[in-house]
């Protein structure tokens, strides 16, 4: 039997040599992928891997801690609009601006984990969704943030490196990712994830057994708001331009759908929940390129839906997903691979 003996080996990377084989085979495919698709397919996967940075974030919080959120659009947008500032006004460096704007997203992330001691369920969604709309009207509304008419990037430069095409870009992101990926898995074996989950499964037996709630509950809000904090920063140069409108509710309610749909308290099920909403996000705004059905979506959402027609197909399919997922798999996609692994390991019988 593989038993473990030491807390150690909880964050571990390598197991075993299939592991090592098979993150070696990723890391590969991961450093070939501009070469081996077009530019698009570059944009698209910069796109993917900026939002699992905010869906790993967000599941610490909801999936691990159990507190809910729908207001990580305005961590998001502070990570974004900070990043920008930081860079033109202060004149910091990329890689220094990055963080400092996630560090105010993480204060803000504490802030709002305050009411989180009184308020839970939908008494707290509520407050987290009035924060998400607060920040994004009072940045519309000063002109030090450019107001409506939002703010453009500058040249985006890390060390000698001039970073000018999505190709360039997309090594930048994916580093990040895959290192606060590894940081949020090795977060959740220790202590500090230890007592997220403890509050989550029953607060009142966690802080029982010693537990801090008011610290560990504003540590995971702000923890979660750091990562989204560093999300929104590299989203800012992926679109080279950002306004309040982008930071809607629809935005943040992606988010949480993207962590559900994954599966809630697991790693792999953030990963695949962000892959697969992410690529569909981008899919169904070009509704006429999908293949075969694209012209008959088009004509069935203008006939029967409004005059705009098409973007009313993405939020159906957006909710029919979640509706099946809650229907038949409540673990989400990390459920389906749950069962699928178990399944082969006792085939035949």
């Amino acid at each position: 039997m593989d038993m473990k003996r030491d807390y150690y080996e909880d964050v571990q990377l390598f197991s075993s040599g299939v592991i090592v084989f098979w993150f070696i085979i990723l890391i590969a495919f991961l450093a070939l992928y501009p070469f081996l698709f077009k530019n698009y397919y570059v944009y698209v996967a910069n796109y993917i891997a900026i939002n699992i940075i905010v869906v790993i974030g967000l599941n610490i919080l909801v999936g691990y801690t159990g507190q809910i959120s729908l207001g990580h659009a305005g961590f998001f947008c502070i990570g974004a609009y900070g990043t920008i500032i930081l860079m033109t006004q202060a004149h910091f460096p990329f890689l220094l601006a990055l963080a400092a704007a996630a560090l105010v997203a993480a204060f803000f992330g504490f802030l709002l984990g305050l009411p989180a001691l009184r308020l839970e369920g939908p008494y707290l969604a509520i407050a987290t969704l009035g924060f998400g709309v607060t920040i994004t009207q009072v940045i519309g509304r000063m002109e030090f943030f450019g107001g409506r008419q939002g703010l453009h990037a500058p040249d985006l430069i890390v060390g000698p490196w001039h970073l000018n095409s999505d190709r360039d870009f997309y090594y930048l992101v994916i580093t990040i990712t895959i290192f606060l990926t590894i940081a949020a898995r090795n977060l959740i074996k220790t202590k500090i994830g230890r007592a997220f989950i403890a509050i989550r499964d029953a607060d009142i037996a966690a802080e029982t057994m010693g537990v801090n709630l008011v610290f560990y509950k504003t540590l995971s809000f702000a923890v979660s708001a750091f990562y989204a904090g560093i999300a929104g920063g590299l989203y800012a140069f992926v679109l080279r331009f950002i306004e309040p409108e982008i930071f809607t509710l629809m935005m943040s309610i992606m988010f949480l759908a993207m962590v559900v749909v994954g599966g809630l308290g697991s790693m792999m099920g953030s990963i695949t929940g962000a892959v697969l909403l992410s690529w569909l996000d981008l899919q169904l705004r070009n509704i006429m390129n999908i293949p075969y059905i694209g012209e008959w979506l088009e004509a069935l959402s203008k006939s029967y839906f409004s005059i705009t027609g098409v973007s009313n197909i993405q939020l159906i399919v957006f909710g029919l997903i979640m509706i099946l997922i809650m229907l038949f798999e409540p673990l989400g996609i990390f459920g389906i691979w749950i069962r699928t692994k178990k399944y082969w390991k006792t085939w035949p019988f």
